[in-house]
């Protein structure tokens, strides 16, 4: 890594931020958390996508924080400071680094549709303002802005741009993704992967770390492809990421954090009502019965 810099890598969890009608339920949050670092997680990623931030007041997101970072014991948090404002990204940035995170996840979050000396000024701003290492998340589909790999280089130049966060390639193109952007990037940028269900193949490429979803619900699940790979028993990391398909399935048809929601009110993991900020609206009934489905095909009990 970038000196003074801490080392981005392994399995980087990121646990849901259930709601309990129109509030924060702190109590899930804290189970959620200690439940993956109890189970091995190199680090835990809070107010993510998964996280929804986006829906979250500023005091709804220090109080989540502060939360997830004593329920952590010790390790790693990376916060999720993403906003429409800079003023408001310095802020939480701010609020991130008094609750003891260990780095910030950042998305060029905007109403208006940015452009690349926008989105270069925005990274600059907040790393020099800070004193913990910022994830750079590239995530167009709620962003809207594209990265190139020209791009990602740049940015990654930036003092303290610690890891790149990547959204799954296309089928057929992991590799050669991962192996392609890796080139560009800085000696020392982590490279991380995000779309569960390539992580297995990404980690085998190269990539240093798996932004994972599912690792925040069912953090063994995760951690066991992680290992495999750690240990070169690729063809078992492919095999246990294999295993997981029929839920890999329902991520591409529904989006993960309506899947990982679902999953969490079946487990009793959260309370059954829906566990969403509303407008957003968990899985019909269709939907939770092919979940409960797919659980079961991967030997939990429902």
């Amino acid at each position: 890594m970038k000196e003074g810099l801490p080392v981005f890598n392994g399995l980087s969890a990121f646990p849901l931020t259930p709601m309990k009608g129109e509030d924060v339920d702190l109590e899930a949050v804290a189970l959620l958390v200690s439940r993956a670092a109890r189970a091995g997680v190199d680090s835990l990623g809070i107010l993510g996508s998964t996280g929804n931030y986006a829906y979250l007041s500023p005091a709804e997101r220090r109080a989540v924080l502060h939360t997830a970072v004593d329920a952590a014991d010790g390790v790693p948090v990376l916060a999720g400071i993403g906003a429409v404002r800079t003023r408001d990204v310095l802020g939480m940035a701010a609020d991130a680094q008094t609750a003891g995170a260990s780095a910030m996840l950042l998305a060029p979050v905007s109403y208006q549709r940015l452009n690349d000396e926008e989105v270069f000024g925005l990274y600059e701003r907040v790393a020099s303002e800070s004193e913990i290492p910022v994830v750079v998340y590239d995530n167009p589909g709620t962003t809207g802005f594209t990265f190139s790999d020209d791009f990602h280089a740049r940015i990654a130049r930036i003092p303290r741009i610690a890891s790149i966060k990547i959204p799954p390639p296309a089928q057929g193109e992991v590799s050669s993704r991962i192996r392609g952007l890796r080139a560009q990037l800085p000696h020392g940028t982590s490279l991380g992967i995000s779309g569960d269900w390539v992580a297995a193949e990404a980690l085998i490429a190269g990539s240093d770390v798996w932004y994972s979803v599912l690792g925040g619900l069912l953090p063994a699940h995760a951690k066991a492809i992680v290992d495999h790979v750690r240990a070169g028993r690729n063809d078992q990391a492919l095999q246990a990421s294999e295993e997981l398909e029929p839920l890999w399935t329902l991520f591409r048809a529904y989006g993960s954090l309506r899947v990982v929601s679902a999953l969490a009110e079946i487990l009793g993991l959260v309370p059954v009502t829906s566990s969403l900020p509303l407008p957003v609206r968990g899985l019909d009934r269709e939907g939770r019965e092919r979940v409960a489905g797919a659980i079961r095909s991967i030997g939990l009990d429902v």
